[in-house]
């Protein structure tokens, strides 16, 4: 297999951009919410989850689309099902030049339209500006391709593989290799074990850049059971004032962990049983199938209860589809969705209760900057209603975490475990970003690590240059015998996936499933002169050539006189149009190559002297096509060429030997001696010095007598 020796660089001079990693978040820089982030490298491209941001609505809620060229993204993967990582995937795929693959896994494409549909049921924004409506989510949902954890698909040399990053039911991280180079893209993970999710796992890959997230900066998780325990008090002291207990909660994720919690708790309380506990989402039923359907990609305990009874149907929890079925009458737990009461029925009931010292909002997960949640957790005095009117707050207002992110100790611990010389956080409020990249960079600095830790705001791109000796693996019958040191080796490289292998030309259909082809190439010339005049002037340049006679051919050839030069290139004239000559020859550099140099001969005989003689001298004899003729004529002229050349060689170097037959003169002055072939021009001799003397001579000669020739 190809092998890299990588060496990443920040902030160097770049030699070659193709090997120019490049990282640009589109949204969740510095903020939390509308998670995308752009991956670019070796002409590849790929977005990393499409989400909206839960404080804003319509286009400004969006990733910044607009900065990029979506139409060159080859690849969108998503990590799960919340709006802040998926809510813009339809308007992506329906309403851009988005032309790519989209990829999630099983349970997450199976939540993926139903949470999405109610996304849209409960926007509360005028049509004109939602961002898709429910064709478009259909659509989409069609498109869009289903994945397992650990199954690696290869698109066009970009490889990837899901794995288990617990958060909620099948939320994926991602590792993304693309010649050679690995990054880990995490997403929302968590990595402890709750009732019903496993813990994330760490992949088994030497990788060069992680992504993480950073939403609990440098905070850390109180323990779950005293979370556990504080949480089941609470709730039990507001319904035990005779309150309404409203937990806002996203339909699905952590709504399933606190369900199994409380329908544990009522169970071992008896004196409960007459308060209700509602779970007030119109996707719960349809949802809570997926969550069967997938039983087994949660922990243990919940498959082992499975075995008894199905964990996931409440003794003790009714599902509310809507208000106008709810009796509001005395102490209830009413979990409703959205999360961060925007809108919905978490919102209105949220209006209806605050003024009342009973009521208790619990509050269970991250709350994002901006959001009525995230208000309400500083206890204001009064709130703003929908309808814009003020609304005292004097409903109990807690909160406690069981948000399904890492906090502190969980990341820094998977971020040491991972081990990659590139961090890059996202997902994270600026503030909790920075401490964290501060908190890294002690802990790095102190162990003298050389890993380095990014926090780029949205659109700003982080570059990361990779470069290295690459490797190429011999195949086929060339990996027959193990190769010696300088050995010469004879083979086709094939480059496929940024993977270098060489093989012999013969193994490479079988190899590689290409198929060789063979080009020939056929030109039609101009050409009036005869074959034997041609001949001459390729011997000039290519040595000897044969002239064949192919009028005896068989059925199937060309009839005509044919020249073959260099074994490689076949020039023919046909009996039928014997004005004109066809180059013939199979496609390839060298005698592509060789053909020019034909040409330039073939389009030139027509002024070139001895041609233009030949032509024009009168002759009395039968010459039958001309091409005789031609040949007294040009021994003729050649004749004439050597008895002026020896006229000016004796005029400059007064005694010398001639030989008539080789048409050749030896020159000699001072002991030295050159001999000059006069039909060539050119010059042999021992004595550089006496060579270069002469040269200059012959070439002054070779410009008096052929002038025409030189100048064309």
């Amino acid at each position: 297999m190809s092998s890299v020796k990588r060496k990443a660089e920040f902030e160097v001079p770049i030699v070659d951009t193709n090997d120019l990693l490049k990282l640009t978040p589109l949204g969740a820089g510095n903020e939390v919410g509308r998670s995308s982030l752009l991956l670019e490298y070796k002409d590849k491209t790929i977005l990393l989850d499409a989400g909206i941001h839960p404080a804003n609505s319509g286009l400004s809620s969006l990733p910044f689309f607009d900065e990029v060229d979506l139409s060159a993204i080859d690849v969108l993967l998503v990590t799960h099902f919340h709006v802040d990582h998926a809510a813009s995937v339809p308007y992506l795929m329906e309403k851009t030049d988005f032309k790519g693959r989209v990829f999630m896994t099983h349970p997450t494409k199976a939540i993926y339209k139903w949470m999405l549909s109610d996304y849209l049921r409960i926007s509360n924004i005028d049509d004109e500006d939602q961002l898709y409506n429910d064709e478009d989510l259909t659509n989409s949902f069609h498109r869009i391709e289903a994945i397992d954890y650990h199954q690696q698909i290869e698109v066009e040399g970009i490889k990837f593989t899901a794995y288990n990053a617990g958060h909620v039911l099948g939320a994926a991280m991602f590792l993304i290799e693309i010649a050679g180079v690995k990054v880990l893209y995490t997403g929302d993970y968590s990595r402890e074990e709750d009732r019903h999710l496993m813990a994330a796992e760490k992949p088994d890959a030497t990788v060069d850049v992680l992504i993480t997230e950073s939403t609990y900066g440098v905070q850390s998780h109180e323990p779950r059971l005293v979370k556990e325990t504080r949480f089941t008090s609470l709730v039990h002291d507001i319904v035990g004032r005779g309150g309404r207990c409203l937990m806002p909660v996203f339909a699905l994720g952590r709504a399933q962990e606190l369900l199994l919690i409380l329908d544990e708790y009522w169970d071992a309380h008896p004196e409960l049983d007459s308060v209700p506990i509602y779970y007030a989402s119109s996707l719960a039923k349809k949802c809570m199938a997926v969550y069967q359907t997938y039983i087994n990609m949660m922990n243990a305990r919940i498959r082992k209860q499975f075995a008894v009874s199905n964990p996931f149907v409440f003794k003790h929890i009714s599902n509310l589809r809507n208000v106008e079925q709810f009796e509001d009458s005395g102490p209830c737990v009413m979990m409703a969705s959205p999360g961060m009461l925007q809108n919905g029925l978490s919102r209105e009931l949220y209006e209806r209760w605050a003024p009342d010292t009973k009521n208790g909002l619990v509050i269970t997960g991250y709350c994002v900057e901006n959001t009525p949640a995230r208000q309400a957790m500083n206890e204001p005095d009064e709130i703003a209603a929908m309808d814009g009117h003020k609304i005292p707050l004097k409903m109990s207002v807690d909160y406690i975490s069981f948000s399904a992110h890492v906090d502190f100790t969980q990341n820094s611990k998977f971020i040491d475990e991972v081990r990659a010389p590139h961090v890059i956080l996202v997902h994270g409020e600026a503030t909790a970003m920075h401490r964290l990249k501060s908190a890294l960079q002690s802990r790095y600095s102190e162990r003298e690590e050389n890993i380095k830790v990014y926090t780029p705001k949205n659109c700003e791109t982080v570059k990361l240059h990779f470069r290295g000796e690459k490797m190429a693996k011999t195949i086929g019958s060339l990996a027959a015998t193990y190769p010696t040191e300088n050995q010469h080796l004879d083979g086709i490289i094939i480059s496929k996936d940024y993977q270098l292998s060489i093989m012999s030309l013969d193994d490479v259909t079988e190899q590689t499933g290409l198929v060789q082809s063979v080009i020939t190439q056929r030109q039609y010339v101009p050409f009036n002169a005869g074959m034997g005049l041609l001949k001459w002037h390729l011997e000039m340049m290519f040595g000897d050539l044969d002239l064949a006679d192919l009028s005896k051919a068989t059925d199937d050839q060309e009839q005509g006189s044919v020249l073959r030069v260099l074994d490689a290139v076949d020039i023919k004239r046909m009996e039928d149009n014997p004005t004109q000559i066809i180059l013939e020859w199979v496609s390839g550099n060298t005698n592509d190559m060789i053909v020019d140099s034909i040409l330039s001969i073939v389009l030139s005989i027509d002024v070139l002297p001895a041609s233009v003689k030949a032509s024009n001298k009168p002759c009395s004899h039968s010459h039958g096509d001309g091409q005789d003729d031609a040949y007294s004529h040009i021994q003729n002229e050649i004749e004439q060429e050597y008895e002026a050349a020896l006229t000016f060689l004796k005029d400059y170097f007064g005694q010398v030997n001639a030989d008539p037959n080789e048409k050749k003169v030896t020159v000699t002055m001072d002991n030295a001696e050159a001999t000059v072939d006069c039909i060539k021009y050119t010059v042999e001799a021992d004595d550089d010095e006496f060579k270069k003397r002469v040269d200059e001579v012959v070439q002054r000669i070779r410009q008096t007598i052929k002038p025409v020739s030189l100048s064309a």
